[in-house]
């Protein structure tokens, strides 16, 4: 595995080792001493999610106060853009967003660390992304920011206009959100 920096030093991109032959491929997607050796910290991952979305769908940007979850994220059929935002206060990067095509094809993975608003939209007919998550969900703590927060300014790869969930068409700009104290 490869672990590339993103414009936010704490989100990570992650490369696994891919081996193809005639019969196919295989790859480790998850390896817990690997990880937590490249990326310097330990990690302990409570709970696995699996979501399924046709194409325009957008997601997010979520994230739980009281109990924060940093999500390792991948897709194992068809292609999202995957983005992270920066909601720890005294983050040199507060504010900030990251986001990657992760595929079914690249098999590329992103590592969201706690303290983070994560959302993605679905490129492809449909979508299948699996994240493994560091706390349990929350829901008392759940929050949403507006996707397209004009503060935020998310370059989203938009070909119409997305399909959005009524709690998250509902979400807060950015500058009135709770905020994580990290």
């Amino acid at each position: 595995m490869k672990i590339v920096d993103t414009t936010i030093a704490d989100v990570k991109v992650i490369l696994p080792n891919v081996y193809h032959d005639s019969r196919g491929y295989f790859l480790e997607s998850f390896n817990q001493e690997k990880f937590e050796s490249e990326l310097g910290r330990k990690v302990n991952f409570v709970q696995d999610n699996h979501s399924h979305s046709v194409h325009r769908v957008l997601r997010g940007l979520h994230y739980q106060l009281g109990k924060p979850q940093g999500k390792l994220v991948r897709v194992t059929q068809g292609e999202v853009f995957d983005v992270a935002v920066d909601l720890r206060e005294k983050s040199p990067t507060f504010g900030q967003w990251t986001g990657r095509i992760l595929s079914s094809e690249n098999h590329t993975q992103l590592w969201i660390p706690e303290g983070f608003a994560h959302g993605f939209y679905v490129l492809s007919p449909t979508a299948d992304l699996h994240y493994k998550a560091t706390d349990f969900w929350y829901p008392e703590g759940e929050r949403t920011i507006l996707w397209d927060d004009k503060d935020l300014n998310i370059q989203w790869p938009l070909s119409n206009k997305p399909i959005v969930s009524d709690k998250d068409e509902a979400g807060l700009r950015f500058k009135n959100t709770e905020k994580i104290k990290a």
